[in-house]
């Protein structure tokens, strides 16, 4: 296995929209705040605190305004900017080509009036010689650099799961040679045919199958289940499993990148190369208002230079400057981040941690759930759900020899069984001679008694999730234990308060048919899948991407890790791995569904949010543009003073930050 690109590259190599990464931007962004919080008390901090500026001259603060804005604009928007030349070669126009566009053009425009003023035709001077611009070039390029910030930290959580599902394999393995002797080996030196041996406690370093030995291995990692599974010679172990109980040797069968392992790791990859940008509304009406609004520009120049009175050119320069700075998207660049980080921070409240701001906006189109079982609908441990004993044996007295048995074991049954003695504060006796049989069960002498425990088939047709366990004492069945991972308390409401918002749920889990049938069942769920591995899980995710549209997947294990990374919107459990954790868009900090049905109320309220503040952004602009071009000078004699395009700016800047802040308040 290789590392991924991303670990590799340069801090300066595009990651996302063909930006850098976030480590790059955020020194940018920390200088642009800086440099751009005096820019805005000089050109607007008058209004506000009238004697704050009274001994800075208008030529000063406007020099101060020139000197704090240039490295904002040319130093922190260098990516910008080389994205809107790229954009412009290719002719392929974007949210860069507006916000550059209209930046560049309120910056040009303010030094041209900082410095050639007199030249300026009377009607454009105000009480304080021509109006600049520096302020929203600079405020524009601090707050767009925030919103790819936000991005780029969310595209890149899937290198860490990508690096936290490699750790799983260990660095070593323990070749065992024909004479029987023992040589500790890098894993890449494995070769095919190789026998190793694992104890236990260890990971499992490549696949293959058993040779000799029995035990017990963690699969969760590929099943989601919590009971190890039994393996005996001729069982086939997978690289990046545990081993549990016993000592056992393998061959080795597949090894590198033809692993198990490798293989989830290639799809949590490949999942994050396929995502498709994110299809903004600013992009879509960028490519169509950014040409609109240069044409604009352009013909007004023109016409003013042909028919306007002299000097018609530079009439025509200013007005086609005030059509640019008039569409220059301050509200635009606020729309959608300002309304992200508000519904973020909302969302911490209600114990919703966002990671992928864009995938709570995805969420709100979603209408297909799929959902993993383990750990997610239910607990994700097992739990005594009866207890039966045997004529002359009760409930209690089996319970404690069993528990005083199992005291001296690992295995999550076996905890669970211990765990209720201890909830039903039972004494337990010292139990001696214990002994442990792989695959088989356990056994030790409790208060004198031989007690012997080993899984029993579950042919009681009353308890189809559970797992039984028979306690014999001094050879004679003494009763059972019926074992089950139990559903979570707010789960069956917050199932059908999701079907109630439109979604069809459906459980994609690696148990058996028979308990995820019975789950499906109990919980009234729109259908299911059972004894689905990691790859076919994300081939799932995929079919129905392609069937029904957006797909959120909920899940919390390792094996969820493809399916979280290749649905519209991974939903992590809190509870669950770092590596599902580190490949979901929204982790549900208590790993309690309950947050899910307050996440798709955050979600379409933010998008509600964003597409409000996206109108009222574009509905000064448009509204302003036609009277910045001065379509109304032949009749009344009057010109939109860039000033006063720049309070249009500012008003649709105000409006779009108060209505998204409304998302503060929202309730959940």
């Amino acid at each position: 296995m290789h590392p991924p690109t991303l670990a590799d590259s340069s801090a300066d190599a595009p990651v996302y929209m063909g930006l850098p990464d976030e480590h790059t931007l955020r020194p940018k962004f920390f200088v642009a705040t800086a440099l751009t919080l005096p820019v805005l008390v000089l050109s607007m901090g008058e209004m506000v605190w009238p004697h704050l500026t009274h001994q800075i001259t208008p030529h000063l603060s406007g020099w101060l305004q020139f000197l704090l804005t240039t490295p904002v604009f040319f130093w922190s928007g260098a990516p910008f900017i080389r994205r809107w030349w790229k954009s412009i070669v290719e002719r392929d126009t974007n949210m860069f080509t507006l916000t550059v566009t209209g930046t560049g053009a309120a910056y040009l425009y303010s030094v041209a009036a900082m410095t050639l003023s007199p030249r300026f035709p009377e009607v454009f001077h105000g009480p304080h010689g021509v109006p600049l611009y520096f302020e929203a070039t600079a405020f524009t390029t601090t707050i767009v650099l925030l919103g790819q910030i936000l991005e780029q930290r969310a595209h890149a959580h899937t290198d860490l799961a990508i690096r936290a599902l490699m750790n799983l394999a260990p660095k070593t393995a323990h070749r065992v040679a024909a004479d029987g002797s023992e040589q500790d080996i890098p894993v890449d030196e494995v070769k095919l045919g190789d026998v190793l041996r694992v104890r236990p406690g260890e990971n499992i370093p490549v696949d293959g199958a058993v040779l000799e030995g029995a035990t017990n291995v963690d699969e969760s990692m590929l099943t989601g289940e919590p009971v190890p599974v039994e393996k005996a010679a001729g069982s086939k172990v997978s690289a990046g499993t545990v081993n549990t109980t016993g000592t056992f040797t393998f061959r080795a069968e597949r090894i590198g990148r033809d692993t198990l392992l490798a293989q989830i790791v290639r799809l949590v990859e490949q999942a994050q190369d396929s995502e498709a940008p994110i299809a903004r509304v600013a992009d879509r009406v960028s490519a169509v208002f950014v040409p609109v609004v240069l044409a604009i520009a352009a013909v007004t120049l023109g016409a003013w230079a042909v028919f306007g009175p002299p000097p018609g050119w530079i009439y025509g320069l200013i007005n086609a400057v005030a059509v640019l700075i008039i569409a220059c998207p301050c509200a635009l660049g606020l729309a959608t981040p300002v309304a992200l980080v508000t519904a973020i921070g909302r969302g911490a409240q209600a114990g919703v941690l966002v990671r992928d701001a864009a995938a709570l906006e995805r969420l709100a189109g979603a209408h297909t759930l799929l959902i993993d079982k383990t750990g997610t609908l239910t607990v994700g441990r097992p739990k005594i759900v009866q207890i039966m004993p045997t004529p002359g044996t009760t409930e209690t007295e089996l319970l404690t020899l069993a528990a005083a048995t199992e005291a001296f074991s690992e295995h999550p049954l076996a905890r669970a069984i211990v765990s209720a003695a201890q909830e039903r504060t039972l004494t337990l006796p010292a139990a001696t001679e214990f002994s442990a049989e792989p695959g088989i069960g356990v056994r030790a002498r409790v208060k004198g008694k031989q007690i012997a425990i080993g899984r029993a088939p579950n042919n009681l047709g009353l308890l189809a999730t559970a797992t039984i366990v028979a306690v014999a004492i001094d050879g004679r069945a003494a009763g059972t234990l019926a074992l089950a991972d139990e559903i979570k308390p707010t789960t069956p409401a917050a199932i059908r308060e999701l079907q109630r918002l439109g979604f069809r749920v459906v459980m994609v889990t690696g148990d058996r048919e028979q308990t995820a049938s019975a789950i499906a069942t109990q919980l009234g769920l729109d259908g299911f899948h059972a004894a689905v591995s990691p790859a076919r899980k994300q081939e799932l995710v995929q079919e129905y991407r392609t069937r029904e549209g957006g797909v959120v997947f909920a899940g919390d294990g390792l094996n969820d890790a493809p399916a979280l990374a290749a649905a519209d919107v991974g939903i992590a459990m809190g509870t669950g791995t770092d590596v599902a954790i580190n490949s979901a868009g929204l982790v549900l900090v208590q790993g309690d569904l309950a947050a899910l049905v307050r996440a798709v109320h955050l979600s379409r309220a933010t998008l509600r949010n964003i597409k409000q503040n996206l109108f009222w952004a574009f509905a000064y602009n448009l509204a302003g543009l036609p009277i910045a071009a001065g379509v109304l000078f032949p009749f009344t004699g009057m010109l939109l003073n860039p000033m006063f395009a720049g309070v249009a700016m500012s008003l649709s800047s105000i409006t779009v930050v108060t209505n998204a802040l409304r998302l503060r308040h929202i309730p959940l």
